[in-house]
Formats: structure tokens, C-alpha cells, sequence
């Protein structure tokens, strides 16, 4: 059955991260949409690196998080959701406030709760200890990208993620994520079925971060499931081995038992 799908995605990327695994959604029969976050729709990777919008480093998961319901509401009818990264934390905020009928985040930053390990505190210390960061842009290097976000990816692929859709993110969204501001759930209020993903190799958001969110979104009286991909990194939706995370979602998709489209899943089918 086709379903309507909203991929969103994450920091340090524009929508076009997720170019194949939106094709791989479409060739399956779903309408797939991929919003922007706000201050920098429309425009591509080239325009943001040449002139960050103002006030983009300042941007903050509440707003970005309005952004996204609006979108979502107006939909015809209420969509799949799945988000990437950061993308992962707005969609586990969006199920909170009752939108979307399921959803799928793939290796999330932490919601509030959740205490980061020692790598991913590394990984995140250089945005967060900077002067008035919370305030700024972050821009990746090509070093940094690629030892942490696209690690063991192939040169190739690098360049062409630092081409097309590698940018600053938000300071702000970092340290909001960091002390638990505005990021935290109630799971028991979540009534839509939820997978949570984890891979091996990554090293902004660990293995252990994905299990964390797990173990408390598995307090909802709604189906949660946890399922880990070896081998890959945090650019799990664009690196060889997508196809994988890709048809993951999928099955997991076609396991939902939706009587109609938007209507509201009555669990997973065995």
C-alpha cells in the first residue's frame, strides 16, 4: 500500500541527503516529501556555504520543530515519518505532539534524558566550548566530516556530500541537545509505532545513544522496536550499504498494519 513519507533530515545537511533513499522510497510506491528546515529552504548547498542565512546559527529546535508540524499538518493526510541525525530528535518531538501515524529514526541525536558517552561528548565538545556558540554557525571541515560523520566512506563520496549537500549547522540546536532544552518526550503519550536505529561505526551518535532512546521510548504503550546495521556510520542513508537501511525501513513500513491511508497503525504484524 502506498504511503505518504516525510524524510527529515539532519544537521550539517540540506534535504539532498537523502536524494537516493528517497528514490528507493518512490520506486517502492510511496510519496515522499523532504522539507527544509526554516531560513534555508530553497536553497542549495552552494548558496548557504557562500552566505549563511543570518540568524542560522541561532536557530533553535522549537522553531524548527514548529516549522516541520506546519508542514506536516498540511499534508492531505498524516505521513510516515523518518528522520536522520538531528532529524531523529525532531521527529521523536513531532510523535510527541501526536503528529505523524508511525515513524522511523535512523541513528537520532539524544532526546533530553539521555547522558552522552565519552565519544560523543568528544565529538561534540569543539561546537559546544566555543565563545557565544550557542549563537554561531558550525561549519565541518573535510577532515573533520569525514573522520566523524562519513567515517570510512570513500574519498569519492566525501566530495561529493562536501559538493552537494554538506553545510554549517545551528550552534544552537547543539547546546539546546546537550542540557536537555526543549528535547524531552513523554513516551507514554506516544500512541504511533516507532523504530529506532543504531550502527557501529558511528561516531557522533554511538551505539550506545540509540539503545539510550530505545530504552525509554519502550515505555510507550505503542510498538517500539530497535534494530542495530553493522558497518556503517552516521551517514547511514547515503554511504555504500544504504540500500540496506533503506529496505530496513521498508519492511518495517510494510509490517504496519494500516487499515487505511492516515489512519492511526494498530501495531506491527508478526
Amino acid at each position: 500500500m502506498s504511503q505518504t513519507i516525510v524524510l527529515i533530515h539532519g544537521a550539517w545537511v540540506t534535504p539532498a541527503s537523502w536524494d537516493r533513499f528517497a528514490g528507493r522510497l518512490r520506486a517502492a510506491g510511496h510519496v515522499v516529501h523532504t522539507p527544509s528546515w526554516p531560513l534555508i529552504e530553497g536553497l542549495d548547498a552552494a548558496a548557504i556555504n557562500a552566505s549563511v542565512p543570518q540568524g542560522f546559527g541561532a536557530l533553535g529546535v522549537g522553531r524548527i520543530v514548529d516549522h516541520l508540524a506546519t508542514f506536516v499538518a498540511s499534508l492531505p493526510e498524516p505521513p510516515i515519518l523518518v528522520g536522520h541525525s538531528v532529524g531523529g530528535l525532531l521527529t521523536q518531538l513531532l510523535l510527541d505532539r501526536g503528529l505523524g501515524v508511525a515513524a522511523a529514526v535512523l541513528n537520532p541525536v539524544p532526546i533530553g534524558g539521555i547522558v552522552p558517552g565519552p565519544r560523543a561528548l568528544q565529538a561534540i565538545a569543539p561546537i559546544v566550548l566555543r565563545p557565544r556558540g550557542w549563537a554561531r554557525p558550525y561549519a565541518f571541515s573535510r577532515r573533520r566530516f569525514a573522520a566523524l560523520y562519513a567515517t570510512g566512506a570513500p574519498e569519492a563520496l566525501i566530495d561529493e556530500a562536501m559538493a552537494r549537500y554538506v553545510i554549517p549547522a545551528p550552534g544552537k540546536v547543539f547546546h539546546q541537545a546537550a542540557l536537555w532544552l526543549g528535547t524531552r518526550i513523554g513516551p507514554r503519550r506516544r500512541t504511533q509505532p516507532l523504530l529506532i536505529t543504531g550502527s557501529d561505526r558511528d561516531l557522533l551518535v554511538t551505539p550506545y545513544l540509540s539503545r539510550a532512546a530505545y530504552r525509554i521510548q519502550r515505555r510507550a504503550p505503542a510498538p517500539t522496536e530497535f534494530a542495530m546495521l553493522p558497518g556503517q556510520s552516521h551517514l547511514l542513508i547515503a554511504e555504500p550499504g544504504w540500500e540496506r537501511v533503506v529496505d530496513l525501513v521498508l519492511g518495517w513500513i510494510d509490517g504496519l498494519r494500516l487499515a487505511t491511508p492516515g489512519a492511526v497503525p494498530a501495531g506491527i504484524a508478526a
